[in-house]
């Protein structure tokens, strides 16, 4: 545990009222340059401070009593909103810089009307984050939470010593990721009969990743699964001071979950969104990104396996909660 933890961080109110304020912060360092609308990465740290702040928010809920205006599902629609836009920035990006440099002429023309319609979707997706911004329900969070900085309030709970209730904070929600199904999905081949695993129900290492495809249940749980792994990121991420390297070893792997799972998401978005504007006929004219995206997601899902197959192992699962439990001293 780092000295300066120590002295400014002793009860689980101290705890509280400095992340939420940390990432509150955050998001009102990027908001005028979100509204410019010059730089996207604006747009990503004020997204990412607003889902760090809802993560604070929800991990102390049992410390403090915030104001009405600043809540779960207020913070969830803002974030939201922002979400979408960044989507497209995303997407955008990746045709831009990843897929069109590589592809030949023909189809760099042709994708040309797959980024004329993001940046269509992009302007109407705008113009809602500007209105967010300066509705009165946005302007009240910010001026209630405002408030609340300058005198907080606290439940009894929030006098205990921070160190004594941090595993009461974050087994919860481990135990929750543990048991979610996304941790046994396969992948499925569009191409060859794969199936040549055990009778175990978990994934194989025999198994051919190429040409990856995944029933739509089976996807849900793979994206599902990574916002379960994005809410134990973020709730990890306000006690890195209170444990050590081996508490920081499994927050990496959060980390890289989370990368991995969401780089093959945004392969699984992209092709949606191409085959909707180009339909049927998407294989003859973009075949070199379609072959792109497979193996981009059979990469992905190789990353992604090593993990799996990690966190599926009752032995590891046993060691990261008696991190989280014995490791805080």
């Amino acid at each position: 545990m780092s000295v300066r933890a120590l002295a400014e961080i002793k009860t689980l109110g101290d705890g509280a009222s400095k992340a939420i304020e940390q990432f509150f912060r955050k998001i009102l360092q990027h908001e005028a340059e979100v509204l410019k609308d010059e730089d996207p990465e604006e747009l990503h740290q004020m997204r990412v401070g607003m889902r760090r702040l809802r993560s604070a928010v929800a991990g102390f809920a049992p410390a403090v009593k915030l104001p009405k205006q600043v809540n779960d599902k207020n913070i969830g629609k803002f974030s939201r909103c922002l979400g979408k836009l960044r989507d497209l920035d995303v997407l955008s990006e990746a045709l831009e810089n990843d897929y069109k440099p590589i592809l030949p002429p023909e189809e760099k023309a042709t994708l040309e009307k797959a980024l004329a319609k993001i940046k269509k979707q992009r302007r109407r997706a705008f113009k809602e984050v500007r209105s967010l911004l300066k509705n009165s329900k946005y302007s009240k969070f910010k001026q209630a939470l405002e408030v609340w900085l300058e005198r907080p309030k606290y439940r009894a709970i929030a006098s205990w010593q921070i160190v004594d209730v941090i595993p009461d904070i974050l087994l919860p929600q481990i135990s929750q990721l543990f048991l979610h199904p996304g941790w046994l999905v396969k992948a499925e081949h569009n191409r060859l009969e794969s199936n040549n695993g055990s009778d175990s129900g978990l994934p194989t290492n025999n198994e051919d990743s190429s040409y990856l495809t995944f029933q739509p249940e089976e996807e849900e749980k793979l994206h599902d699964l990574r916002k379960e792994v994005k809410r134990v990121r973020y709730l990890m991420s306000l006690f890195t001071d209170f444990y050590g390297q081996t508490y920081d070893v499994y927050l990496e792997d959060m980390k890289a979950i989370q990368e991995h799972l969401g780089e093959l998401q945004d392969s699984v978005v992209l092709e949606e969104f191409m085959e909707d504007i180009y339909g049927k006929k998407i294989s003859a004219l973009l075949p070199n990104l379609l072959d792109e995206l497979d193996r981009n997601r059979s990469q992905s899902w190789r990353k992604w396996q090593l993990l799996q197959r990690r966190y599926c192992n009752p032995a590891i699962r046993h060691n990261f909660r008696s991190e989280i439990l014995n490791g805080c001293d």
